[in-house]
């Protein structure tokens, strides 16, 4: 199912709870090509309305798919300049769903994220996540979805460059 600002004309249904005035869909994937490997993510951002797109996309050295899953919702999110925007994040990244979804990362928090991964991304995650109203729908990738193909692409593309960012932290701390 491709949700659109159109179809969804205002509100729709997540998880039997209503998310009104959607301002902003964003659509997320991340890649790895190993894992760890050389990664990347894709996103797209759809505002409500106005059939306004922007595509971003980030290569990086050495990272993990779950770190470039996260991450493009996190910049998507960082992306947003007005606080409190009403945002439904579409992605197939069981990891960051289910984290938040399931309430595990409000968890992983309280215990200061010991034994976690990604503890780096996910502080910065809760951070901007705050600062918005943001719903989560999962779908399954590689499915024909349309917004999730072309966020693979610019997924796969970022990831397969050669113009890479350095993922400081996980170089530094997660691989030693």
């Amino acid at each position: 199912m491709n949700l659109s600002v159109c179809e969804i004309n205002k509100f729709i249904f997540v998880k039997n709870y209503q998310v009104q005035n959607i301002q902003v869909i964003l659509y997320t994937d991340g890649s790895s090509r190993g894992n760890p490997g050389p990664g990347g993510y894709g996103l797209i951002l759809e505002w409500a309305g106005k059939n306004v797109f922007k595509e971003v996309s980030q290569g990086y050295r050495k990272t993990t798919n779950n770190r470039m899953e996260l991450l493009a919702v996190i910049t998507g999110l960082e992306m947003l300049k007005n606080p409190g925007t009403t945002v439904l994040v579409v992605t197939d990244s069981k990891y960051v769903v289910d984290a938040v979804e399931k309430s595990w990362v409000f968890g992983w928090e309280k215990k200061a994220f010991k034994d976690k991964k990604n503890p780096d991304l996910w502080k910065r995650f809760l951070k901007i996540y705050r600062q918005h109203q943001v719903a989560f729908k999962w779908i399954k990738g590689h499915n024909n979805h349309k917004m999730n193909e072309r966020c693979d692409v610019l997924a796969v593309n970022a990831a397969t460059s050669g113009d890479f960012l350095i993922d400081e932290y996980y170089e530094n701390i997660e691989c030693k």
